[in-house]
C-alpha cells in the first residue's frame, strides 16, 4: 500500500472537515469568551446554546464515528484512552456551559473559555492516538 494510502487509513475514523470545523468554532468560542471575560459580561444564553450546541452536535457525530471505527478496525490503539477522549470531549462543553450559566461572574466565563480551549487539544490528541496505531 502506498504511503499516501496508509496515511489516509490512519485517520479514517475522522471526518476531516468536521474536525477542522470543530477546531475553528471552538477557538472562535474561546475568543468570544475571552472578550466577555475582559468586559466582565456574562454569557448570553442564545449564543451559548446556539454556537456551542452546534459544536456539541459535531462532537457527538465524531464520537459515534470514532467508536464505530474502533470497533470495526483492528488497530493497536489503546481503546480505553481513545474512547475516553471521545466521551470526555462530549462532557466538557456542557459542563462548562452549565457552570457559566449558573455562575454569572467572570469566573463562569473563564470556565467556558477553558472548555472552549480544551476541545481543540482533545481533537488533536485523539488524532495522535489513532495515528499511532
Amino acid at each position: 500500500m502506498p504511503a499516501s494510502g496508509a496515511s489516509q487509513c490512519n485517520t479514517a475514523w475522522v471526518i476531516q472537515p468536521l474536525a477542522t470545523a470543530l477546531l475553528v468554532v471552538s477557538l472562535i468560542g474561546a475568543v468570544w469568551s475571552a472578550v466577555l471575560l475582559t468586559l466582565s459580561r456574562p454569557v448570553g444564553k442564545r449564543i451559548l446554546l446556539g454556537v456551542l450546541g452546534l459544536v456539541e452536535l459535531g462532537l457527538l457525530v465524531q464520537c459515534v464515528a470514532g467508536i464505530v471505527a474502533f470497533a470495526t478496525q483492528h488497530r493497536h490503539v489503546s481503546g480505553v484512552t481513545f474512547v475516553g477522549y471521545l466521551v470526555v470531549a462530549l462532557v466538557i462543553l456542557p459542563a462548562a456551559a452549565w457552570w457559566s450559566l449558573t455562575d454569572r461572574s467572570r469566573w463562569g466565563v473563564g470556565v467556558l473559555l477553558i472548555g472552549c480551549l480544551v476541545i481543540p487539544v482533545m481533537i488533536v490528541r485523539m488524532n495522535q492516538i489513532w495515528s499511532s496505531g
